[in-house]
């Protein structure tokens, strides 16, 4: 073996990824006024250490190859925790199988770096095939929930391997390094997108669900529910409501769900969720936004029509192209607000808001008028508002418009 190829290798592979993991993202030139998307990625495959990846002993290992390789990294939850962003990345091999890791940044843009070990989730007791989306809320109750998708096989379609049933699997935490697993939500049909409200409602804790019939359709369940609960150490569903349904011709017209626990404003709770359609490509996946009572949140309030996020540039190459989905968004305390996405399966991307903005987005943009004449008459009112604003002269720049 000669081992100074096999050092002079290793060196390369340490100082490509130092140089990927240090280098600073800039914000793309903003064309919305709502938020601005980045330069770069903020986590990708290429971020997860090398100790992962490689046997690093050159008996075993003599031509250093990538022994465990990763396939994506992409659809984390998120937390601020101690000044920082923490992103709890579903990272996804070359097996298919899916696991947690934490990856780190001081701003939340860019230096994310993994955790030195992926999460250890303890396994119920019906061992769950695969997990993956975890959405985290830090609940008043003093602990940080993390529900996510618990995949098995359908066990009633034993000659299937393709079927699967979807569960909400929980796990809780006090210093997100020790993991207590919960029994999943006992829910009749299928739970494969459910979130936790950081606050008691009614002195219960309260669910964004989104019941499905099968693993994939969601059949005769209509849109994102809401549920109560008496306890999160046996969590179960007894009854639920639809608050955001699914509408035909629209972003949600196949399926929609709840994104990352929503984010409490002065005007109300602020929800981020994803809305499939179909198309000649299969699927579309997209993000959108909707706001809920701040008193009574299973009371949906600003509904702003079409979607918020979808594919654009990089995000549309990967596994599944032109998706985005959405488990993770964080407010800091100076109203930065930060959405991270999965885009194509791939990686996770990043656009930087403000809890204003996204009130003002939510309050002001018309819903969708939902019939192709009701959105001209939308569009042609916006028109006539600009046609007396520029012949007003009240805004001259407005002239070069005529």
């Amino acid at each position: 073996m000669d081992t100074s190829a096999w050092e002079t290798r290793l060196a390369k592979l340490i100082d490509r990824q130092e140089q990927w993991l240090a280098k600073p993202n800039a914000p793309l030139e903003d064309d919305n006024g709502l938020f601005a998307r980045y330069r770069n990625r903020a986590v990708t495959r290429d971020h997860v250490p090398l100790t992962w990846r490689y046997d690093l002993d050159p008996e075993t290992n003599p031509f250093l190859m990538e022994r465990m390789g990763i396939n994506s990294t992409f659809n984390p939850g998120a937390i601020v925790w101690e000044g920082k962003i923490l992103l709890v990345v579903r990272v996804e091999g070359y097996d298919r199988k899916s696991f947690f890791a934490i990856a780190e940044s001081p701003n939340g843009v860019d230096n994310f770096r993994f955790w030195p070990e992926p999460l250890t989730i303890p396994v119920s007791d019906d061992p769950e095939t695969n997990v993956y989306d975890m959405r985290l809320t830090k609940h008043e109750d003093g602990w940080v929930y993390g529900v996510f998708c618990a995949e098995r096989k359908d066990k009633t379609q034993p000659n299937d391997p393709s079927a699967a049933r979807a569960d909400a699997g929980i796990v809780r935490t006090r210093d997100l390094k020790t993991w207590e697993r919960l029994p999943d939500l006992k829910s009749v049909p299928q739970q494969r997108n459910v979130a936790l409200h950081p606050e008691f409602v009614n002195g219960k804790y309260a669910l964004y669900t989104r019941p499905a019939d099968s693993f994939i359709n969601t059949g005769s369940q209509c849109g994102i529910g809401f549920a109560l609960v008496d306890s999160m150490e046996r969590a179960e569903i007894k009854e639920e409501k639809i608050i955001d349904a699914r509408v035909y011709h629209t972003i949600k017209e196949v399926k929609n769900g709840d994104g990352p626990a929503p984010i409490r404003t002065p005007e109300g709770w602020l929800h981020v969720a994803h809305g499939v359609r179909m198309h000649a490509g299969g699927l579309r996946y997209v993000l959108y936004a909707f706001m809920t009572d701040l008193k009574d949140p299973s009371k949906v309030i600003y509904t702003p029509g079409g979607h918020l996020i979808s594919a654009l540039g990089h995000e549309r190459v990967g596994d599944t192209p032109g998706n985005v989905f959405c488990a993770a968004a964080v407010a800091r305390d100076n109203g930065e607000l930060f959405i991270y996405y999965g885009s194509s399966d791939t990686r996770v991307d990043v656009v930087k808001s403000s809890v204003e903005r996204m009130v003002d987005y939510c309050k002001n943009t018309p819903p969708d008028g939902l019939y192709s004449y009701q959105c001209v008459q939308q569009r042609m009112a916006l028109l006539e508002k600009n046609r007396k604003l520029i012949e007003s002269g009240r805004v001259p720049l407005l002239k070069k418009l005529r």
